[in-house]
């Protein structure tokens, strides 16, 4: 009693104000000063829908209450009649932003409940009222919401003990005056909105951090007449395809006196097994709400969630919402909404997030199945795959030979293993970033996959890893990888197909006719250039060719050529793997049937293509008939201390130029007979890690002479472009030396990032996510293109080298090309095209046409 007294006298001191407006068809809401929902509300009673009186609060007055101020509740519940009961529902700018739970059934006191109970029953006016008190003890009087748990909630027993133990708690007896009962709702909810953790937990959806929460207070419509009362949700397309039907849930309370406690449920749809639907039960209510949904749909241009009442066969409009969707039914609804004239082609366009498309690309982890999580760890390449864990490439190798699915994991994987990531289903590594080896090829195979899960401690030895909370994931065991959210979940998870409809088709058709810069594909395989060709890539950006020596013969090959000591032996090898080249070259150039393909020349040290262990070594030496320990020297030989600074690219070609000499004879032999089934090829042969001038003049001396030879050796004619791969920051501020002897300039903003933040792209994941936290980077620079420091080289390589060749055609080829930040910025910069994994086409495209129709809006006046 004291604490009461207490309160009492603070509220005498207190403000009181009156700072509210009903909800009517000419009434000032708007959703900046009152929130979507009560600007929601409006529009359905605009609309002609029965939506009950509804009172709206504003954001300043919310915050008034928040501070202690006192709303004038008497007044407002004497607008709801002589014994009103009200809702409060939060009615945020943003409904993603969240905020406070409604609470319902506020008035409902001992008076009401005696007069409840005698016009719709006792079972039903006791659970009105222990809903009631439920609500108002957890999330009002911040009780112990153990405490207030009943079985049954229309036991008077469990009323009356939940009465009890409120006063127990609070030293005085529930509240029973609906006007303090609905300020202190209205304090409480202003509250927890402006509490810390709801404010940081809003601000993670995107929202900003003085963001305002109206509130509404709305007539109870209970739906518990005769002779058909009820309450229901109800909408009209599926929220994981976006095809239309007529969904949702109603509860009968004429059907049974249990339905105010949840056990009893009709469905819509007619005939249903386990009792009358909707549909016969009201047959006119029914069809007023098919009319409300298509009015809804034409009217507000977006597919509702209808709530409703149904009172004594009196139908009242709750609440609509948009309806809660995955990617694939978003993309459906949009273009559905522009081919019936609701909405037009470019806002369809807007109105699909270009991140999303990514969730229609591949298989996704069921989001209603349920999630056991081993090990978390980076996001590296979406999608979700079930397999066996194998520790080794030849394991992969061995299970996908068997029909088996699986997944390789390894501490880091490196190019030896790319045989082992195409039989693998998914891939987990325990080290490495988005732009590590694992991630770029994962992205560009389509297979999801998971890097940096560092939490996880993996022993080779024993085949084996454990995870965080001491479990051990053995070789054999099934797990599912989410390569979209970076979670490995124990056992076979279900999952939902990719989502490559027509609609999907028709949207991206859209984005075509209004975007003004290409997209081409990353594409290292024929396999590759198939799937860019399937996402209607404009052309390969980025061919890395020596992925195509890892094949089993060739790497043999490979590695006798690596070994040669003399000059004709090399070449010897490089014969060898001549016609392998021409033969990938020519399928890539019938592939993309005419569109440009850019091939870059041999990158990486050759020490790459030797094993690493004991048993490969040994198996090497068995394979080119030479002493282990002859091998062995090799190996060392070749080893460097920093290897992907060292000889690699365009150092290789300067120093054994046999290498490049090969490739460009297959480029152009490839485009010769390529030519002769189709389209003119014109290939662009592309110098990789270029830092000066002097080197794209050797290498270009050399594919000349090879492209004079192979042209009098035929006697036929082409046409190739020669280009530079700009990669460090000296090639960006010496573009204007090297691009007078090139046609094109691309910059592969991996190794870019790399160099000029001095971070290795392989380990920045281990401490990346902490850098970012603390505000040191933004975003992980490797993931989000940095505008600001490699951006300023990119621009001063693009100006220099635009302005000593006006005709120098620009890109990006890294992985940063299927952003839409790194796709504005090349926008802007004067880029003519970006290239990315194939499975970010789709991204790419949809991004491009946005900033697009952005640009075309803002130029109109």
């Amino acid at each position: 009693m004291l604490r009461r007294r207490r309160r009492d006298a603070a509220v005498q001191k207190q403000d009181v104000f009156a700072d509210y407006r009903e909800i009517t068809e000419t009434a000032e809401i708007s959703v900046k000063m009152h929130g979507g929902r009560a600007k929601c509300l409006q529009r359905l009673i605009r609309l002609g829908l029965p939506v009950p009186k509804t009172l709206a609060l504003s954001f300043p007055t919310v915050h008034a209450i928040a501070e202690g101020h006192l709303a004038d509740t008497e007044r407002m519940m004497a607008a709801f009649g002589e014994v009103p009961l009200v809702s409060v529902r939060p009615s945020s700018e943003d409904p993603d932003w969240g905020g406070p739970g409604a609470i319902l059934n506020i008035g409902m006191n001992d008076a009401r409940h005696a007069f409840l109970a005698e016009t719709i029953g006792e079972r039903a006016a006791n659970a009105l009222y222990l809903r009631f008190i439920q609500a108002y003890a957890i999330h009002v009087a911040r009780l112990d919401p153990d405490m207030f748990e009943a079985e049954d909630l229309t036991d008077a027993a469990a009323l009356r003990r939940a009465l009890s133990d409120y006063e127990d708690e609070t030293d005085e007896t529930f509240p029973q005056d609906p006007a303090r009962q609905l300020s202190e709702v209205l304090r409480s909810m202003a509250r927890a909105w402006e509490g810390t953790t709801a404010r940081l937990l809003r601000q993670a959806r995107g929202a900003p951090a003085d963001a305002g929460l109206g509130l509404v207070v709305q007539e109870m419509a209970l739906g518990l007449g005769q002779p058909e009362s009820g309450s229901g949700v109800i909408q009209f397309v599926d929220g994981k395809t976006g095809e239309k039907l007529i969904k949702g849930r109603y509860l009968s309370q004429s059907q049974s006196r249990d339905a105010l406690a949840g056990q009893k449920e009709a469905i819509f749809l007619t005939r249903d097994p386990r009792g009358p639907s909707l549909e016969e039960l009201c047959p006119e209510q029914f069809a007023a709400l098919l009319e409300y949904g298509a009015r809804c749909r034409t009217r507000l241009r977006e597919e509702m969630q209808i709530e409703f009442t149904i009172d004594s066969g009196a139908l009242s409009i709750i609440d609509a919402v948009r309806i809660p969707r995955n990617s694939r039914a978003e993309v459906r609804i949009a273009v559905d909404l522009a081919k019936d004239g609701i909405i037009s082609r470019e806002e369809a366009l807007m109105r699909v997030e270009p991140r999303s498309l990514s969730e229609l690309l591949h298989r996704q982890v069921d989001p209603d199945a349920p999630r056991d999580t081993l090990v978390e760890g980076i996001a590296a390449s979406p999608g979700a795959a079930r397999g066996v864990v194998v520790f080794s490439s030849a394991a992969a190798q061995a299970r996908a030979a068997q029909g088996e699915a699986c997944v390789l994991v390894r501490r880091e994987t490196t190019p030896d293993d790319i045989r082992g990531m195409h039989a693998a289903s998914a891939v987990l590594t325990e080290r490495g970033g988005v732009t590590s080896h694992a991630a770029v090829i994962a992205r560009g195979l389509g297979v999801p996959c998971i890097v940096g899960a560092s939490g996880m401690t993996l022993s080779r030895k024993a085949n084996q890893f454990t995870c965080p909370d001491g479990r051990i994931v053995r070789e054999g065991d099934m797990v599912t990888v989410d390569g979209s959210s970076g979670a490995v979940l124990a056992g076979e998870t279900p999952l939902v197909e990719a989502g490559l409809d027509d609609a999907f088709q028709t949207l991206l058709g859209w984005a075509d006719e209004v975007r003004d810069i290409k997209v081409r594909a990353n594409a290292d395989t024929p396999a590759d250039a198939r799937t860019a060709e399937r996402f209607k890539a404009d052309g390969i950006g980025l061919c890395r060719t020596e992925h195509m020596f890892f094949e089993g013969d060739r790497l043999t090959v490979m590695r006798e050529m690596i070994f040669a000591d003399h000059t004709q032996d090399r070449q010897a090898a490089l014969d060898q793997l001549l016609p392998m080249q021409r033969a990938d070259f020519i399928a890539l150039f019938e592939i993309m049937q005419g569109r440009p393909v850019c091939i870059r020349l041999f990158d990486p040290p050759l020490h790459e293509f030797l094993p690493n262990d004991r048993e490969g070594l040994r198996e090497l030496a068995e394979a080119l008939d030479l002493p282990l320990s002859d091998v062995n020297r090799r190996v060392e030989a070749l080893s460097e201390f920093n290897p992907m600074l060292g000889m690699r690219g365009v150092r290789l070609g300067v120093t054994i130029p046999e290498i490049y000499e090969m490739q460009a004879r297959a480029i152009f032999e490839a485009t010769i007979e390529a030519s002769r089934k189709g389209d003119p090829v014109v290939p662009e042969i592309m110098i990789p890690l270029v830092s000066a001038k002097r080197e794209v003049e050797l290498v270009k001396t050399r594919i000349d002479a090879v492209a004079a030879a192979v042209r009098t050796e035929t006697g036929v004619d082409f046409t190739y472009r020669l280009g530079v791969m700009v990669e460090t920051p000296r090639a960006a501020l010496r573009a204007g030396d090297i691009a007078a002897h090139c046609s094109f300039l691309s910059f592969g903003t991996n190794d870019l990032t790399q160099m000029t933040y001095g971070l290795s792209r392989d380990d920045a994941g281990r401490f990346m996510s902490q850098y970012v936290q603390q505000e040191v980077f933004p975003e992980d620079p490797f993931h989000i293109l940095d505008a600001e420091g490699v951006g300023e080289l990119l621009t001063i390589g693009s100006e220099r080298g635009r302005a000593a060749n006006p005709q120098v055609t620009l890109s990006i080829c890294g992985e940063h090309g299927g952003n839409p930040e790194s796709i504005a910025f090349c926008r802007t910069a004067g880029f003519h095209y970006v290239s990315c994994s194939p499975f970010r086409v789709p991204v790419a495209r949809l991004s491009a046409a946005q900033y697009a129709l952005r640009d075309a809006a803002a130029e109109t006046p």
